[in-house]
Parts: C-alpha cells; sequence; structure tokens
C-alpha cells in the first residue's frame, strides 16, 4: 500500500480507470466516489483476461464474452482497512468500508485495491467528496458525452462494435463544460451513471482521460434481462443516499434521460440543482424537458451554470472564448 492511500503517488491513468489483472483471470474494480464516513467498491472477476484480437470489433466481442469467475476469494483494500468478500453469480463483487468515527476518510484521490489469488492486484481511484462542496455530477455517457447515435441502429453499432475509446467521437465542448462545473466550491466530484455494459469499463475509463474529463466514479450497466429498463435509477438513488451534497443531473434526449431525471427530482425535490439535457434527437415534445435545460452546445449548458451559481464566468469565457 501506498503511504496513505493518496492517489498522487500513481500514474495519472490509474485515475480514471480499473486495472485488469494478467495472470489465471482478471479482476475489475471501478472507480467510485464516498463520503468521509463511508465507501462503497463494486468489481468483477473474470476467468481469463480479455485479449485485443486482431480488430476492433473482436476486441469489442471479447470483452463482452468473457467468462465470470464465481465464488471467487476477493481480498479488498481501501484507506488501511482489508475486508474479504467473495464474488456472486455473475462475477461482481461489493465491499463495504466504514471510517472510525474519530478519523474520517481523507478528502480527495485514494487508492483502493482488489486482489484475487492467482491474479494480479487491481486499482482503481476513489473520490471523497467534501461535506462542503457545493454539488456533485451525475452524468449519462452515450450521446452525452461521447457519440454513439443510439437512434441509428446502424450508427449505434457502428459506435458501439467498431470504435474503441481512440476511435468513438467525443461531444465537443462538454469536457470544458465539466471542466467549470469542476472549479467550483469544494471540487465537485463526477459520478458516471451508464448504459453501457461493465466490462467496457477501461473503455470508458481510457476515453474520459483521453478527452480531459475530469475523473468521474463508474457506476456502469449490468447486461441481463433484469437492466433492460430502470437500471439508472437504483444507482442514483444510492448515491443521492451516500452524499449529502446537492446534485447535477446531466443526461441526452435522445433515450429516457429526462424522464429518468424527472422521476428522480420528484423522489428527491430538495437534492438536485439544475438538469441538462443535451439535444441528441427526440426533442419535438418540449413537455418532457420541463424544468430542465435543454441545449444543443455545451457553451449554453456552461452559460446557463454560470446564471445559476455553479460555474463562474471567468471559466467559462477561458474555455468557451
Amino acid at each position: 500500500m501506498l503511504e496513505g492511500d493518496k492517489m498522487r503517488h500513481l500514474p495519472v491513468v490509474l485515475l480514471v480507470f480499473p486495472a485488469l489483472a494478467f495472470a489465471g483471470g482478471a479482476t475489475l474494480l471501478f472507480p467510485a466516489i464516498g463520503h468521509p464516513s463511508r465507501v462503497t467498491l463494486t468489481g468483477r472477476v473474470l476467468k481469463d483476461t480479455p485479449t485485443d484480437g486482431s480488430s476492433t470489433l473482436s476486441k469489442n466481442m471479447r470483452r463482452l464474452l468473457v467468462t465470470n469467475w464465481v465464488d471467487a476469494p476477493v481480498e479488498v483494500r481501501f484507506a488501511g482497512q482489508s475486508m474479504n468478500v467473495t464474488s456472486g453469480h455473475d462475477g461482481n463483487f461489493e465491499a463495504v468500508f466504514e471510517a472510525p468515527a474519530d478519523q474520517p476518510f481523507t478528502l480527495g484521490m485514494l487508492k483502493a485495491e482488489a486482489r484475487v489469488p492467482s491474479a494480479s492486484t487491481a486499482v482503481a481511484a476513489v473520490e471523497i467528496l467534501a461535506p462542503s462542496a457545493a454539488f456533485f455530477v451525475i452524468s449519462d455517457f452515450d450521446d452525452t458525452i461521447a457519440v454513439t447515435e443510439v437512434l441509428s441502429r446502424r450508427r449505434l453499432i457502428a459506435n458501439s462494435l467498431m470504435s474503441d475509446e481512440k476511435s468513438q467521437p467525443v461531444v465537443k465542448g462538454m469536457a470544458d463544460f465539466y471542466g467549470c462545473l469542476r472549479e467550483n466550491v469544494g471540487q465537485p466530484a463526477f459520478a458516471l451513471v451508464s448504459g453501457s455494459p461493465l466490462q467496457f469499463a477501461s473503455r470508458v475509463g481510457t476515453f474520459l482521460s483521453n478527452h480531459r474529463f475530469p475523473p468521474m466514479g463508474l457506476y456502469l450497466r449490468d447486461l441481463g434481462p433484469n437492466t433492460l429498463s430502470d437500471y439508472k435509477q437504483p444507482i442514483i438513488r444510492s448515491l443521492l443516499r451516500a452524499m449529502p451534497n446537492p446534485a447535477v443531473l446531466v443526461g441526452d434526449s435522445g433515450e429516457h434521460d429526462p424522464e429518468v431525471y424527472r422521476q428522480i427530482n420528484e423522489e428527491f425535490p430538495e437534492r438536485i440543482r439544475r438538469i441538462y439535457i443535451r439535444n441528441a434527437g427526440r426533442s419535438i415534445d418540449k413537455k418532457r424537458f420541463d424544468g430542465m435545460f435543454l441545449f444543443d452546445e455545451p457553451k449554453a449548458a456552461a452559460l446557463d451554470a454560470v446564471d445559476a451559481g455553479l460555474a463562474s464566468k471567468e471559466c467559462v469565457a477561458r474555455v468557451f472564448p
């Protein structure tokens, strides 16, 4: 363990995506955000290490089809604590760490580790959000910050399976918008709650790093019959219950983000500071966006964030000259 588990001593790449173990299986440990008193870590154990394959398509398919390791013994370490858990029927595991009452977890970026016998140690970042932070951000991925074009089956397949972390297009300006939100009081943390599959965690993390997005906790979808719909709400509820800070929600109009965020806002009416929806289609019915800010360009969202007290005028003028 590194002294104090501080992430500043690690390569920058580890700040944003989980590491893969490369011997006798693989361990995925997902970046997370947490409270000074409590942190929940999740991951998955794989029987084989996904290989790149001869093409982008084969690489993506191998990631999706790798076999999960059921009943694997996992040692999870965080902030000087160690916990032994067992992976479930889908290879997933969870470890909840409670800080001593007189010694809360240090604010900022910390390191978490997960180890399985015969597999190397996986490392991921955990950001402890300051209680004084003005808010934290819950963001979607597809068509919000990455161009996926889910409304076109052909382009969706091309962007999802024929593209990777290097070639999938980014929504220009979103990293700058998020960068200005990040500069607010207490350095707000970011949680990426997305329908992208867990198996694409390293792809998503590398994409975020390549395009200068702030570090994000990754809360991706566990593909299966029970996650065909309503898979975001339980994750968002859990985050809002774990964090006392207000939240800013960012999504797109292409699928169901407006409806999901409206439901969350009705359940937590005092907790949601602002809802931003990028116009990605299906935007003719303006009633879908009542109480939300629908935008075509990130600059418009950034200017609204200035008016809402979520970003500084100086930052927005600097990144959107």
